[in-house]
């Protein structure tokens, strides 16, 4: 099973349309604007700006309800994304319409996702007031400041590590529309040096508000603590979903959710890139399987060499 990002194909229900062309040109015969997310990257011969402008000239913008942010850099990214994210919001006017934003749809060979450079989204959730998706790709300089957004409903952070700053600044905000939440925390190799007391203050956060159906807390080397507070968060009676896979989740992390709060009313349920032993494994598909339509209990790979060691999926 292979967890590493990748370009998106698909985005906010729609096919992700390439805006491509020496001049940024849409392409030949472009597809109506609100029937596609409309993914803008620079290359070696169009900066990202001179593309967002022949976007914004080209396209019925004020039709489009997806957009994708690809790689903004042409040889190597100096600034990271905060010029990017000016730009755009700068011209929030002329996208009225638009309901989703992907920040940093990028894969490896373009750059490693550790090495992305993100940056405030609070202008972004400001500038657009009827955002309904929001994703992004990095966690390096990701600042999410305390704030109320009234529309949001799916956030989405992939990181090989995400600090505790922005874990902290969401556990301050408030979203009352949020839905679905994502969160890849990551490794302290990569800056992921959450601690389980700034997990428990988001589910705490998160308990308070009425309509979060999915959570995910994954790709994390405190998985065992992660599954410990969720095991005793308020919030976990309300979900459809609960994904803590692509972690160091062990025999420990298992016990926990098995002697926790019921979890038989999910529909779903992943555990998968896990180092629970085959006993833990048993017991927690025994306990569960019967009741969870949809349960992810794939294991991690472990070194034949050193099968005790752990690591996450996503990592650099």
């Amino acid at each position: 099973m292979g967890y590493y990002p990748s370009r998106l194909e698909h985005f906010h229900g729609l096919p992700v349309h390439d805006v491509t062309g020496p001049e940024g040109d849409p392409g030949p015969g472009p597809p109506p604007p609100a029937s596609v997310a409309w993914r803008l990257a620079a290359d070696w011969e169009v900066p990202f700006e001179d593309r967002w402008r022949s976007f914004l000239d080209r396209v019925r913008t004020d039709e489009a309800v997806a957009l994708v942010i690809g790689a903004w850099w042409q040889e190597w990214d100096e600034d990271g994304i905060g010029p990017v994210l000016d730009l755009i919001t700068a011209d929030a006017h002329r996208l009225p319409r638009l309901r989703a934003l992907f920040l940093a749809d990028v894969e490896s060979e373009e750059t490693e996702i550790s090495w992305i450079k993100q940056g405030g989204i609070g202008p972004v959730l400001h500038a657009w007031p009827g955002l309904y998706e929001l994703g992004l790709r990095g966690g390096e300089g990701l600042v999410i400041e305390p704030l109320r957004h009234a529309g949001l409903r799916r956030l989405r952070v992939e990181s090989g590590g995400l600090p505790p700053e922005p874990v902290r600044g969401l556990a301050a905000c408030d979203l009352p529309s949020l839905h679905h939440l994502e969160l890849w925390l990551g490794t302290s190799w990569y800056g992921g040096d959450c601690t389980a007391d700034d997990v428990r203050a988001l589910l705490d956060t998160l308990g308070r508000g009425p309509g979060l159906r999915h959570l995910g807390l994954c790709n994390s080397d405190i998985q065992d603590h992660i599954a410990t507070a969720v095991a005793a968060a308020p919030v976990v009676a309300g979900l459809d979903s609960l994904d803590l896979g692509m972690g160091t989740l062990g025999d420990d992390g298992g016990a926990a959710l098995l002697a926790g709060q019921p979890l038989t009313h999910l529909r779903a349920l992943d555990l998968g890139h896990h180092f629970m032993g085959e006993e833990m494994t048993r017991r927690v598909r025994d306990t569960l399987g019967p009741h969870i339509p949809d349960l992810g209990l794939t294991p991690a790979h472990r070194s034949a060499h050193r099968p005790e060691d752990r690591y996450v999926a996503v990592g650099e």
